[in-house]
């Protein structure tokens, strides 16, 4: 039905659910594993019946245990391998330029490029067993193309410490932090999730849109400027229909009905 051999998709209300489908090797990130969560997150992004995104994993072990190492072409060159591994990068991108809100399941620990693929999220739910870790310095690795999510999400000083010293910590400790938005014990956590996944997908679509997407840019902004940016996309934000339906939804006591215009 989907088209992909390493990940798994499924629509269903509103509700696209893409989950890495390689629990024998933990969900890690071979280069298909990649190139088939680009094509999905490019998809959901172009799909209307899509108005949120469930990212997870298959099994109960692992969301994702980062980059498979065993997956590199002993036969390709330093500079075809520098090119391909654009395609993580480009999904980092495509996750950030969805549209639509990317709600990160994570039903196992999250390391390496995987906590960065949570990181990514924009709202995270992890079982209370979750762990989560950058271990790529214990074996002369650093995680460079991840950094943007890892800062943005834990703030420079505890992303760098977990960078320099490879610790882990428990999902407990990651909501502090405030990299994990809710833990929740395992018997309940599909069911949270597809309660979330449900509210968010309830929601007016291009309303979402353009709120997400100012958000993640007023991110890059001085204050100043992202005041006068915002105060633009507020107008902007006005001429939609949704609005107009929402506020006269409300007045009337009835459910709104979203026409994503």
């Amino acid at each position: 039905m989907s088209g992909y051999e390493a990940i798994l998709w499924e629509v269903r209300d509103g509700v696209a659910r893409v989950t890495i489908n390689r629990p024998e090797q933990r969900n890690a990130l071979n280069p298909q594993v990649q190139s088939e969560l680009l094509d999905a997150f490019t998809r959901a992004r172009s799909e209307d019946d899509v108005h949120v995104v469930v990212l997870t994993g298959a099994g109960d072990k692992a969301f994702c245990a980062g980059g498979d190492l065993g997956g590199i072409d002993p036969d390709s060159s330093p500079v075809s391998r520098h090119f391909a591994r654009t395609t993580f990068t480009d999904l980092l991108r495509a996750m950030a330029g969805a549209g639509k809100p990317v709600l990160g399941a994570v039903n196992g620990h999250a390391l390496a490029g995987g906590m960065g693929l949570a990181m990514a999220c924009d709202i995270v739910v992890a079982v209370e067993d979750a762990r989560f870790g950058l271990p790529e310095v214990d074996i002369g690795l650093w995680p460079m193309m991840i950094t943007p999510v890892l800062v943005r999400a834990l703030g420079p000083r505890k992303a760098l410490e977990l960078m320099l010293t490879g610790d882990r910590v428990d999902a407990a400790e990651a909501h502090r932090l405030g990299a994990v938005t809710r833990v929740v014990p395992r018997e309940s956590f599909d069911a949270t999730v597809d309660e979330l996944a449900s509210k968010l997908a309830s929601r007016s679509p291009v309303v979402v849109k353009l709120g997400r997407d100012a958000f993640y840019a007023a991110q890059d902004m001085t204050f100043d400027a992202s005041l006068h940016f915002l105060h633009s996309q507020f107008s902007v934000l006005l001429q939609c229909e949704d609005v107009a339906e929402g506020v006269t939804a409300w007045f009337q006591k009835r459910p709104p009905e979203w026409k994503g215009r």
